[in-house]
């Protein structure tokens, strides 16, 4: 299963480099495009939950690392102010 990272920027101007185990978050994101902080936060759930979802098919367990990957996004969105997510790059 393909793994990639998708590199955003925050509304604080800060960036992170997300990991997602599958390249399911390019059906969910768009390299270019700003989204509102609840509709990026609702978008990268979807989207690794998905992928969580495909390892579990495939190898009998979630994602372990798309979790903790969600955790921290959540951890981040909650010290941001209202604003975008910019989403920089995939890298696959």
């Amino acid at each position: 299963m393909p793994d990639m990272r998708f590199h955003i920027r925050w509304p604080d101007g800060s960036r992170d480099a997300c990991y997602a185990p599958s390249l399911v978050i390019k059906d969910h994101l768009a390299v270019g495009q700003d989204y509102p902080l609840d509709e990026f936060l609702a978008l990268t759930r979807l989207a690794l939950g998905i992928a969580s979802e495909r390892v579990r098919e495939r190898y009998g367990f979630p994602c372990g690392r798309a979790e903790a990957q969600l955790a921290r996004i959540e951890e981040t969105a909650r010290r941001q102010a209202p604003g975008t997510v910019y989403v920089e790059a995939f890298e696959e």
